[in-house]
């Protein structure tokens, strides 16, 4: 086994680790630079109005299905 190479790949990542380390202690010693993103820009809910005239618009879609599907049937 190379263990110059293996050596220099640990080395790398050790640098890699350092690096991480020192920001996660800056962030640590300033509270304010680890903020949880607040949860704006919700959906907005459908008012009655609208659940309404969906519903009677799936009534006629589900109405015109039923009756080109007796259409289609053969009959008994």
């Amino acid at each position: 086994m190379n263990y110059e190479r293996a050596l220099g790949v640990l080395y790398g990542e050790r640098e890699k680790l350092n690096r991480v380390i020192a920001s996660l202690e800056e962030l640590a010693g300033n509270p304010a630079a680890v903020q949880i993103p607040s949860r704006r820009g919700r959906k907005k809910g459908m008012s009655a109005q609208e659940r309404r005239e969906i519903s009677d618009r799936m009534k006629k879609y589900w109405a015109s299905r039923r009756a080109t599907a007796r259409k289609a049937a053969p009959a008994l």
